[in-house]
């Protein structure tokens, strides 16, 4: 049977009486561990007791070069990996940005009252921009906090999950507008290292892939990748030894990936040996991803299925996000359409 089946009436209905949660992932690089349990896995959950909105974010892809071949493909299956994650389009809004033409309007609003100061002073983008060479940068970059502002704003979010990292941007949204939306930072542990540094987060821009395990990786792979990340010298497996960071981050990765609890993974993996350990931790992984990429496959296989949740969830947006954005036009004195 086809994913296809399924009504369109399948488009969430939002509840005045729910707090809202917006959040989203660009479709640039692979979806990996990082991206799974730093966000989309606590997706699941919020949809069960927020209004949600989960959009895959093309608009802050084009920010760096990139792949335009790549980029609709790219978009298409980002929002196959939420679905076969478990985000399910009966409770949250799945939709393409650059689908609701309103997140663009409400960034050239904005602009028109953000200090360039203020921008100048974002951490990442004086990261980035160093890593780039200045005479590379676009203006998107620096710029693109902007952006996601109107993402958050545009929706009239009460809550947005966030990462360390993004907390400056959120305090930008904080001045730019009277509305506050709360960060919703991911519980202690879903923050997932490098497989080649313990000490740096695992991210879609490194240039090894050797790095990350990403969610589509096959079997062969993940095993290969795991045989080959970085350890110690240590006798044993342990948490939370400064001087071991590396251990931490496998056996962090292994306690999420089980559902186990931390003293649970102590007494069972303290005595092993790193190739004993490796082992474990490869066949937990391939268990645990197999069936998300088994419905990935199936989702993908039904592009129709797909485009119609896409074309309801950016329907959904686009109501709320049009309200905002008139209101924003007729507060800065604009002329009304008659």
């Amino acid at each position: 049977m086809g994913v296809g089946v399924l009504s369109s009436s399948y488009y969430p209905r939002f509840s005045p009486s729910l707090k809202r949660v917006v959040s989203g992932v660009q479709p640039t690089g692979s979806i990996h561990l990082g991206n799974y349990f730093g966000a989309i896995k606590n997706w699941v959950a919020l949809q069960n007791t927020y209004d949600t909105l989960f959009f895959i974010v093309d608009l802050h892809a084009i920010t760096l070069p990139y792949d335009v071949q790549q980029l609709s493909k790219a978009t298409k299956s980002t929002a196959a990996i939420y679905l076969a994650c478990g985000v399910d389009p009966s409770k949250a809004s799945v939709f393409v940005q650059s689908h609701v033409r309103a997140h663009v309007e409400l960034m050239w609003l904005l602009s028109s009252t953000t200090p360039i100061g203020w921008l100048n002073k974002m951490i990442q983008f004086k990261e980035k921009s160093r890593k780039a060479g200045d005479e590379e940068v676009g203006v998107a970059l620096l710029t693109y906090p902007v952006l996601m502002a109107s993402d958050i704003l545009l929706y009239q979010s009460d809550l947005v999950p966030v990462g360390e990292d993004q907390k400056q941007h959120l305090e930008l949204t904080r001045d730019l507008a009277e509305r506050v939306p709360e960060p919703l930072i991911p519980p202690a542990g879903a923050r997932i290292m490098s497989l080649t540094d313990g000490l740096s987060k695992m991210s879609k821009s490194a240039p090894s892939d050797q790095s990350r395990i990403n969610i589509l990786d096959s079997k062969e792979l993940i095993a290969n990748k795991i045989k080959r990340c970085k350890t110690d010298s240590f006798p044993g497996m342990e948490f939370d030894n400064p001087e071991r960071p590396e251990c931490n981050n496998l056996l962090s990765i292994y306690q999420l990936i089980s559902g186990k609890t931390k003293e649970e993974v102590v007494q069972e993996c303290q005595s092993m040996n790193w190739g004993t350990f490796k082992a474990l931790l490869a066949d937990a992984l391939i268990d645990h991803l197999h069936p998300i990429q088994v419905r990935y496959e199936e989702i993908m296989s039904d592009s129709g299925y797909l485009d119609e949740v896409l074309a309801d969830g950016a329907k959904t947006a686009t109501e709320i996000a049009d309200a905002t954005l008139h209101n924003v036009y007729q507060a800065m004195g604009f002329c009304r359409r008659q």
